[in-house]
């Protein structure tokens, strides 16, 4: 039962929590445990057993982690849309469920074959993808408004589960081989699910367990949402001719590119080219995404305590976090193209690089709720869209360059990419990023407040 201090809320962000860093350990075991499922082209690098291996080319092993991406993208948007009219308790819920049983059946895919395993993880991102865009729908009916930028960079715990899971899985490969990180991961994963079915409800209305202190509190704190099924229509055309949910949609396209090179590649470029053994590997791989939880939870907590300050507009708060993330990580990039093949200088980049990265979540993660409360969830599935995309395609690109040699001469290609990308990315939020509720949006959160009203006058 919840007490004063674990309040119905506050298990609510805890679930969230540790939802995402579950989220994220799910799509990186791949990314880790296939250094040890292929053999390598290296033949320099002695290949230790830790398993079963597969003769799968540089384009086979980019398959097998890009096509998670296209299931990722096919459920973005209805992952937002069907947790605005259904709540996120049903759509969450099975989504990460349907995971946890996927992952547990990854090693058997595996061994009946390349295609097998292809489609499991595409399924995987399927289940996985309407996770993301279904977290402003509950931040609109459980956290006051100026507190969402706090909430929302729980998201990021993701990189906190990446962070956690990468240095075990090494130990786990090491110890018991590529298979136990799958087991693990999907045994951890189908817990939560029960937890999350038993402890969470879409709003404190249809909670049966919260106090009435508690739902008196939440009431004044926050504005009253209509959970009924009939939500008002959505203005396309007016949504996607938004320069501000165009600076969300190109945000999460450019962001996309850095995380997924890294997300991928950053075992195996770990592996190949700067020669760390499989628990160095894990350790370092998973630093830079421990980095990026801290950032992203201290610089969200800073915009809070900026925009409760009135001191800055959001406007000007959300540009600040998104043009200095995108310019940092263009420098850095620019370092590991002329000095990637020193063990110190990559180490420092990536997680320098992912460090910036922390900032999006104050700036575009955030903004969907800033320009359109009644439609956060569906603007952040269009921009996880083709953000997911960009996932397959990073794969395409890396097997491109190195599908001959794992080297840095090959890699220094992409680290260049990476910079032209992100000082786009950098010019385009300066000039499109709104913090400002949009004038298609207010209309519908006035049609929203009428028929809430309208409902109370009639129950009376």
């Amino acid at each position: 039962m919840p007490t004063k201090i674990l309040t119905c809320q506050r298990i609510l962000t805890i679930t969230v929590i540790l939802g995402f860093m579950i989220h994220h350990m799910l799509r990186v075991n791949i990314s880790i445990a296939i250094v040890e499922m292929v053999f390598r082209n290296n033949s320099n690098v002695t290949q230790e057993d830790h398993g079963p291996r597969y003769n799968w080319n540089e384009e086979e092993k980019n398959d097998i982690l890009g096509y998670f991406s296209w299931g990722y993208a096919i459920t973005q948007i209805p992952g937002g849309r069907l947790s605005e009219k259904l709540g996120a308790k049903i759509v969450v819920g099975t989504g990460l469920l349907s995971a946890s049983i996927l992952t547990l059946l990854t090693p058997v895919a595996a061994h009946m074959g390349y295609i097998w395993l292809v489609v499991a993880r595409f399924c995987l991102g399927v289940s996985l993808g309407i996770h993301w865009p279904s977290t402003p729908p509950i931040d609109t009916k459980w956290i006051a408004p100026a507190d969402t930028a706090t909430f929302m960079s729980h998201m990021v715990a993701s990189s906190l589960g990446v962070a956690v899971a990468l240095p075990v899985y090494g130990y786990l490969i090491a110890y018991w081989g590529w298979a136990s990180v799958f087991y693990v991961m999907g045994s951890i994963a189908l817990t939560w699910s029960l937890c999350w079915f038993y402890l969470i409800y879409d709003s404190p209305e249809e909670h049966p367990r919260i106090s009435t202190t508690e739902k008196e509190k939440l009431r004044r704190d926050i504005k009253p949402v209509n959970t009924s099924l009939k939500k008002p229509p959505i203005p396309w055309m007016k949504m996607l001719t938004s320069g501000p949910v165009w600076s969300v949609i190109m945000g999460n396209i450019c962001i996309g590119c850095t995380f997924f090179v890294v997300f991928n590649q950053l075992p195996t470029y770990m592996s190949q080219v700067l020669h760390f053994n499989i628990k160095a590997n894990g350790w370092f791989s998973g630093l830079p995404y421990l980095v990026r939880y801290f950032v992203s939870l201290s610089s969200c907590i800073i915009a809070d305590k900026l925009k409760k300050s009135g001191k800055f507009s959001t406007t000007t708060i959300r540009k600040f976090f998104n043009v200095s993330s995108f310019a940092g990580a263009g420098c850095l990039f620019t370092l590991q193209a002329f000095w990637g093949y020193n063990r110190i200088v990559s180490v420092l980049v990536f997680t320098g690089s992912f460090g910036l990265m922390g900032f999006i979540t104050a700036g575009v993660y955030t903004n969907p709720v800033d320009i359109s409360p009644a439609f956060s969830g569906t603007i952040l599935g269009i921009s996880q869209v083709p953000g997911a995309l960009i996932g397959y395609a990073t794969t395409e690109v890396v097997a491109f360059f190195t599908k001959e040699k794992q080297g840095f001469e090959e890699w220094a290609s992409i680290f260049w990419i990476l910079v032209g990308v992100n000082a786009y990315a950098a010019v385009f939020s300066f000039i499109f990023t709104s913090g400002e509720e949009q004038s298609w949006s207010v209309s519908a959160d006035v049609e929203e407040m009428e028929k809430l009203e309208n409902s109370d006058a009639a129950k009376k």
